[in-house]
């Protein structure tokens, strides 16, 4: 009998299956316990591991670099866009060069995917890593695009199609073909390859083929064809060189063509090297609020014995800077531009500059945009400013013997333009989010002759009177794909031959790269 007050079952003795029961809860307590704990313990050697890669560099050597995915690109092009993946030494070197590679990779535009991954060596050999780069290349190699485009300034449209093939033998040739057809003016058919890599050399080449027209009857009376070859030689960051050889003829449909005009008339052969330097720091190449672009573009040309080759010097400077003002995120930009054209050979100094090769000014393009060289004075038409030479009158029954033949536009050997614009956010939100901003603005240029002894008779006077300039305000719609301006334009200085008009106009002005 059991005594009043006690629980009947205190002093039961534990059945097995009790004990079993507390075993297996036990167990299940041990192992939540050492998942914890391993969480732990790889947290804190993550930690540790990230500590001791930012403060101590942490020795490392690439034992093998594998590369997977690659069905047409040949390994040796992606061996050389990644080879400073072997020469790494630490942990960090590392990390820094498959960055490096990576980028180098999606640049050649021949893959959907890069992905570079580490992995651990083999166990025999500590302090060794394998690095796995794995690509994607694309299914469909072909592409291409279509459109229509106008330019308000010479009240003209374009269709324009290109065809882009990639990676076609395996070398990251990129080939490409393109059309343009503008109405009354310009019509353009050409064809190139760009390779990444082409017998050791360092950096890419590019070589294009190109067949062109050019109406320049309105503006300078006569028209251009053109059939030549252009040779990419060196294209880095801040280094172009090219070799470009053309044939270029000359002619005059219209038989009214003044005397300088006249002259050039015919064939002549271009065989020229330009090199070009270039250097942007700005922090936007639509709207920059700070920093500082500058291009120089040098060309010598007659690089052939060939009587008919042109031969020349031509030198293009051009400086922008751009300042902050610290409220409603406005900004200054000044831009200064100059250009140099002068023939070379003998007899130089008499000879004059090919009409195909001189500066011309003018054409609602936004100065901020158009960096390489002086081309752009607000509120011109496109070559409407210099000077000009009067057309032959030709006797015509059904005009007046008093009609005007009108005159031809020759451009200039010496160049110079220059900007100032005041940028500033508008008051309502909705224009800011979308980027909507205005500016006040200042332009200027002057073109002037050089060749045929003309630079004996330039002097600063003349080079005042030279002088065109505008003012103006207006409002700026950025887009991805072009900078779209509605200014109003005051001619502040112009000659009697210019065509230069004060009132509203519309600019379309594409980003400069």
């Amino acid at each position: 009998m059991s005594r009043s007050g006690e629980d009947p079952d205190h002093n039961q003795t534990p059945t097995s299956d009790d004990i079993v029961d507390d075993g297996d809860d036990y167990e299940e307590e041990e192992e939540e316990v050492s998942e914890e704990s391993e969480l732990r313990e790889q947290k804190a050697r993550m930690e540790h591991l990230f500590h001791r890669i930012s403060n101590d560099t942490v020795p490392l050597r690439v034992h093998d670099v594998l590369i997977k995915g690659n069905i047409k690109t040949k390994e040796a092009l992606i061996e050389a866009e990644i080879q400073s993946l072997r020469e790494a030494s630490s942990v960090q070197e590392l990390l820094k060069a498959a960055s490096i590679a990576n980028a180098r990779l999606q640049r050649l535009d021949i893959f959907e995917s890069v992905n570079i991954t580490l992995d651990s060596g083999p166990a025999e050999l500590p302090g060794t890593t394998n690095v796995i780069v794995e690509v994607v290349e694309y299914k469909n190699p072909l592409s291409g695009d279509i459109g229509v485009f106008s330019r308000p300034e010479a009240r003209t449209w374009s269709l324009e199609g290109a065809l882009k093939l990639k990676n076609l033998f395996g070398y990251g040739d990129l080939w490409d073909g393109s059309l343009v057809y503008g109405w009354e003016q310009m019509s353009e058919v050409s064809a190139g390859v760009y390779l990444p890599r082409f017998r050791g050399f360092p950096t890419p080449v590019t070589i294009r083929a190109s067949l062109s027209s050019q109406d320049w009857l309105k503006f300078s009376s006569f028209k251009e064809k053109l059939a030549g070859v252009s040779l990419g030689l060196l294209s880095t960051k801040n280094h172009d060189l090219a070799y470009n050889l053309s044939w270029r003829t000359l002619t005059d449909p219209s038989q009214r063509a003044s005397r300088p005009v006249r002259r050039q008339l015919g064939h002549n052969l271009n065989s020229a090297l330009k090199y070009t330097y270039k250097i942007d720091k700005r922090n936007s190449p639509l709207r920059p609020t700070k920093g500082y672009a500058f291009v120089s573009t040098t060309q010598i040309g007659g690089l052939s014995p060939d009587s008919r080759c042109l031969r020349f010097l031509r030198q293009e400077l051009d400086l922008r800077c751009a300042f902050p003002l610290g409220f409603y995120n406005a900004a200054l930009n000044f831009g200064v531009g100059v250009g140099v054209l002068f023939p070379w050979g003998s007899g130089f100094r008499s000879k004059p500059s090919s009409l195909l090769d001189r500066f011309y000014l003018g054409g609602n393009f936004s100065p901020v945009c158009t960096l390489g060289g002086p081309t752009s004075v607000l509120g011109f038409k496109t070559r409407g400013l210099g000077p000009t030479e009067l057309r032959r009158k030709v006797n015509d029954d059904s005009e007046s013997s008093d009609s005007h033949p009108g005159t031809d536009f020759l451009g200039g050997d010496l160049a110079v333009t220059a900007f100032a614009d005041l940028s500033f956010d508008l008051p309502l939100r909705v224009l800011r989010e979308a980027g909507i901003h205005g500016h006040i603005f200042a332009s200027a240029g002057s073109l002037n002759k050089l060749s045929e002894n003309e630079y004996r008779n330039l002097s600063y006077q003349k080079f005042r009177e030279s002088l065109r300039s505008s003012i103006g305000c207006g409002v700026i719609i950025p887009t991805k794909l072009f900078r779209m301006e509605v200014n109003y334009c005051h001619i502040v200085s112009q000659q009697a031959t210019d065509q230069g008009k004060t009132g509203v106009q519309f600019s379309f002005s594409p980003p400069s790269t």
